[in-house]
């Protein structure tokens, strides 16, 4: 693990603390400093995946719909 420095007012760290206190198992403020910046570096990724993949549904969306059409034709032939 590598030390990073950041400046953090006085009302979030006391958020921090609090958290701290709640928490289960007593974590450290680093700890949750790193969750947190973990699960918004995730979620952000995936927003990301997200809006490429609706890029390109929205681009072969004609083509999609006469397949999807397509395909549902022939499974209600008897």
């Amino acid at each position: 693990m590598r030390t990073l420095a950041i400046t953090v007012d006085e009302e979030t760290l006391a958020l921090l603390d609090d958290l701290s206190r709640a928490s289960r198992r007593r974590r450290s403020r680093s700890a949750l400093v790193l969750a947190s910046v973990r699960q918004f570096a995730e979620r952000r990724h995936r927003e990301e995946i997200e809006a490429r993949e609706r890029d390109i549904l929205r681009k072969h969306k004609k083509r999609l719909a006469r397949q999807a059409s397509a395909l549902f034709a022939s499974q209600a032939r008897p």
